[in-house]
């Protein structure tokens, strides 16, 4: 206990407190770096390989897609600046972003074994010099805490706050949803329940795929998650991406997939991003009455004396 030990101990404590005062400053530093964007869109892989960058340029100026009359371009007012985040994450549906625990969580949480990353980000969300993340890392995209779901940390207090919120999903839960109208309706409940009431929600099924096979499956499971929308008397808006016109265009489309050296097909689940385009196109007057409906201001009446 002579002086030298005394002044090396001394160090000690005085390097742990700088330590712990430099990591508690970093958390409220990442806290505040974060900024929730005002429009946020998540989907499945549809987003995250071929319509994330379409569905970015669309709610980034809602205006020019959808002319608005003069009392909704009022309405859009209500989205701020407008500032846009969209998240594709693999494999994953509504079962896993209500689920606490298990392998639904998993496909969300769970880092990929081969390549280490699971989604993409775009807009203000965007990881910079990232293409591809792994959920559960980095301030944007830390939705994994245990015995809590992935909607439960994204909705907490002082993180994501979106002024509109647009899930896009489908063919992750096709099979579920298509065989078992009880799962997709314990799915929707649950996501209604996961959400905060005020925040303004549009779910929309994904493009159509190649295959008709394919096609019929998630047709059934579209008309079963639609119908559980309806029986949840769900808040939010309900666009049907498997329509009779989306179909006709995508069915047996080459040009809207991407093709191996011979030619034929090789990913016969994910749009080119010229199909998004014209998907949207087909699909603009539905996308457009949604998002207005939802973000309609209550016209206050006025009696008089």
């Amino acid at each position: 206990w002579g002086p030298e030990f005394m002044k090396r101990l001394l160090q000690h404590f005085s390097i742990l407190a700088t330590l712990a005062c430099a990591a508690s400053f970093a958390t409220e530093s990442d806290a505040r770096d974060f900024t929730s964007p005002d429009i946020l869109v998540l989907g499945d892989s549809q987003l995250t390989f071929g319509s994330g960058e379409v569905f970015l340029d669309f709610f980034t100026d809602i205006k020019a897609h959808c002319s608005p009359t003069s009392s909704q371009a009022q309405d859009l007012k209500s989205l701020g600046d407008m500032s846009v985040g969209v998240l594709g994450v693999r494999a994953t549906s509504l079962d896993s972003w209500v689920a606490r625990k298990g392998k639904p969580k998993g496909k969300i949480c769970d880092v990929d074994p081969t390549w280490h990353v699971n989604a993409r980000a775009f807009g203000i969300i965007m990881e910079k010099n990232k293409k591809y993340v792994q959920i559960g890392q980095h301030e944007p995209f830390k939705f994994c805490e245990p015995n809590r779901s992935p909607f439960e940390v994204m909705f907490q207090e002082g993180y994501y706050d979106p002024k509109l919120f647009i899930m896009s999903f489908l063919g992750n839960s096709a099979k579920r949803w298509a065989k078992d109208k009880e799962a997709a309706i314990l799915d929707v409940k649950e996501t209604m329940r996961q959400i905060p009431q005020d925040v303004p929600c549009v779910f929309m099924t994904t493009a159509p795929s190649f295959r008709k096979k394919t096609v019929d499956l998630r047709l059934k499971a579209q008309q079963n998650v639609y119908e559980a929308f309806m029986e949840a008397n769900s808040r939010c808006s309900f666009v049907q991406g498997h329509t009779p016109e989306t179909v006709k265009e995508n069915l047996g489309n080459k040009r809207y997939f991407r093709l191996d050296k011979s030619g034929r097909v090789k990913d016969p689940f994910h749009p080119k991003p010229n199909a998004v385009k014209k998907f949207f196109s087909i699909e603009m007057g539905d996308i457009c009455s949604a998002i207005f409906q939802q973000i309609k201001v209550p016209t206050l009446l006025t009696l008089a004396p």
